[in-house]
């Protein structure tokens, strides 16, 4: 879907101000509600927006310990792996990918003890070859996307 400045302008203020309602984002805008919110409904249907909920740290939900863990999976097999992924909650994240390994997971923690027993949860699946596991040391760049929304929005413009 092609954006024009004005949804950028739109993505760059629910980036920026989450909590902000319609008739505020409209009145920063100086465009009307109505328009607003027709532009939100379409990229919501679009797929640009795909959720409202609040970003939450795993960290402080007594989970500081993140690691990326790369899965080799039995041919044929992947399907069942992923779907039994979703049953383990300190998986936030799974992709099926390319190179070394099928599935890539984002796995959070309590300490280094309890992501080896995630771990080995995750060995013992059936379909599951190996794992091989690499531990976050600090985030550099957080999740973001107001640089790409950003860079979009002067490709619009230009």
């Amino acid at each position: 879907m092609a954006v024009d400045e004005l949804d950028t302008r739109i993505l760059r203020l629910l980036l920026e101000q989450p909590r902000t309602s319609v008739r505020e984002y409209a009145r920063v805008l100086g465009v009307a509600r109505g328009t607003l919110q027709a532009r939100l409904d379409r990229m919501e249907r679009d797929g640009v927006i795909t959720g409202t909920a609040p970003a939450l740290s795993p960290a402080a939900l007594g989970h500081p310990v993140l690691a990326f863990v790369h899965i080799e999976v039995t041919q044929g097999h992947l399907d069942e792996v992923g779907e039994a992924l979703a049953a383990v909650p300190e998986i936030v994240e799974a992709f099926s990918i390319t190179g070394d390994g099928d599935l890539l997971t984002r796995v959070v923690a309590r300490n280094n003890a309890h992501l080896e027993d995630v771990v080995q949860k995750l060995i013992s699946l059936p379909g599951v070859v190996r794992t091989r596991s690499e531990v976050a040391l600090r985030e550099r760049v957080p999740h973001r996307l107001l640089p790409l929304v950003e860079s979009i929005g002067r490709s619009a413009r230009g």
